[in-house]
């Protein structure tokens, strides 16, 4: 998997030099007293335990190890990479690494931070990506034993996890003033607003250029390009068509950054329309995935139809598809599933219309259009989807029975995201597996495939996996996107790295304690 993901990171950083450059910074100097940078999302919480930018990413942690921008691992806390064999893993850590409080790191403060994650009391929503580890042991203050229940091939890409002091938690001040060993420490956070970070004099890894960080956020895709345009911030994250006006401007820089991001329609299966598999399979053969492609992601994307990106080693092609639509197939199986075309061109059977509601984030313009298009599509073959905007408070409680345009993925390992998303144990559990989604034998292949060691038995899990997943049409996968961002100013040190649906934490800013302004 290393060499396969090596090689999709290598060709799309090289494609991003030919691709996204605008002209250079000519009248204003970039800052490096205070760096703003506009995202989309705000989390929800800062605590590594809870799920903040548990993949690495984060500016206010480090892990035992974190990511090259190739995807391959390098020692962070640990002084090296270790070898996996059965089911003990040792690091062996750094010495003379403090937290941001002046204490000093120990292997207490990892085995504290990985038992919390484990912890029912801490009802943490990462806890079932760590559920292969037994226990965790600190024998002196440099050392840390994992015990495995089972051999578990991605236990090191899990040691990105941000480490926080010994007994931390305890209470509710953490999340009032975080503490990590990362290159910036947390100054304030205004909810809703923004979090406000300054460089870390102390920082083993070097005392980053950038002097102060404020993450701002807004969820409003026109209002963070308004702000970008305006000068308010020095760089944003952005849709492809909002990121369009900024091409060829001088002093600014659009970067396209290949993702294993997808969005996809997530069906409910227990509800009386989606729950039928003809509705489903008609639908995705309906959709016009190229149209979308080129027309709402302005070509920053490409057709998607399983869960895994093509380009990686894991990824089964025999799920693909074509991207342009077979409208008289998808009548097809409608019609022999018993969907009448109605007078009123809404299908029906046994006085059920082929209707359903399509949500999706109000203020994601993104996922508004591709619902639309969806709708569209869906119309010219009697399916009547009907596109809603809501928030995220309206839209969890519904997840069980309306649809939802939702976005997944990632290019770490298969394990991640997939066994939450589909195995039955996750049902319902808020945004793991929402449709409600069962299938004993993809709940036997994703077991198999994280608990077995041989990569060439992880393969064919994953690969049958894939194909039923396909097969019951759990989703109907639309795009893996670019993501796309826009940087005023020249920067040395700007790594674009292949990232995960998880970019708000990190992104093309991961490594932002590493950009330092160009000669």
């Amino acid at each position: 998997m290393r060499s396969a993901l090596t090689r999709l990171a290598l060709a799309a950083i090289v494609g991003l030099s030919a691709a996204c450059s605008a002209a250079p910074a000519q009248n204003r100097p970039v800052r490096t007293d205070t760096f703003v940078a506009g995202l989309g999302s705000e989390p929800d919480s800062l605590s590594p335990v809870m799920g903040y930018a548990a993949d690495g990413g984060s500016l206010l942690y480090d892990g035992l190890v974190s990511r090259n921008a190739d995807l391959t691992l390098r020692p962070a806390l640990a002084t090296s990479i270790p070898e996996v064999k059965g089911t003990t893993v040792t690091f062996t850590l750094r010495t003379g690494v403090t937290f941001h409080d002046g204490t000093p790191l120990t292997s207490a403060d990892v085995a504290y931070t990985y038992r919390s994650v484990l912890d029912d009391k801490n009802d943490s929503g990462i806890r079932g990506d760590y559920a292969a580890i037994d226990s965790v042991e600190a024998p002196d203050a440099t050392t840390v034993v994992f015990h495995l229940k089972h051999p578990y091939a991605p236990i090191l890409q899990r040691a990105t996890l941000g480490i926080v002091p010994d007994g931390s938690l305890e209470g509710s001040g953490f999340e009032a003033k975080p503490v990590g060993t990362g290159p910036y420490r947390f100054v304030s956070r205004t909810p809703g607003d923004k979090i406000v970070l300054e460089a870390n004099p102390a920082y083993w890894g070097g005392v980053p250029a950038i002097k102060k960080l404020v993450l701002a956020f807004s969820s409003d895709d026109n209002v963070r390009a308004t702000r970008m345009a305006a000068g308010e911030f020095d760089a944003a994250e952005l849709p492809p068509k909002a990121a369009a006006r900024f091409e060829n401007t001088d002093g600014l820089t659009v970067h396209r950054v290949p993702s294993a991001d997808y969005r996809g329609v997530m069906y409910p299966m227990n509800a009386p329309v989606t729950g039928d598999l003809a509705v489903r399979k008609a639908l995705s053969l309906a959709l016009d995935r190229a149209a979308m492609v080129k027309t709402i992601l302005a070509g920053a994307g490409r057709p998607a139809f399983g869960p895994i990106p093509p380009d990686t080693t894991w990824h089964n092609p025999a799920v693909e598809g074509s991207p342009t639509p077979d409208q008289a197939q998808a009548v097809r199986v409608l019609e022999e599933a018993g969907w009448a075309e109605g007078t009123d061109g809404v299908r029906a059977r046994k006085g059920t219309p082929a209707r359903f509601t399509l949500m999706y984030p109000a203020g994601d313009s993104l996922r508004k259009e591709l619902a639309l298009a969806v709708a569209s599509d869906a119309k010219k073959i009697g399916i009547d989807v009907q596109p809603t905007g809501l928030d995220w408070d309206a839209i969890e409680p519904r997840m069980s029975k309306d649809a939802l345009l939702m976005g997944m993925g990632t290019p770490f390992d298969p394990d991640y995201t997939n066994f939450e998303t589909f195995h039955s144990r996750f049902a319902g559990q808020g945004f793991f597996n929402p449709g409600h989604y069962k299938s004993p034998e993809v709940d036997a292949l994703l077991e198999k495939g994280r608990e077995e060691s041989d990569p060439a038995t992880r393969k064919q899990a994953y690969d049958a996996a894939q194909q039923r997943i396909r097969d019951d049409e759990a989703w109907t996968y639309l795009a893996f996107l670019q993501h796309v961002y826009v940087v005023r100013g020249e920067w040395t040190g700007v790594a674009p790295s292949v990232e995960a649906h998880e970019h708000a934490a990190g992104g093309l800013f991961r490594n932002l304690a590493e950009w330092k302004p160009a000669a």
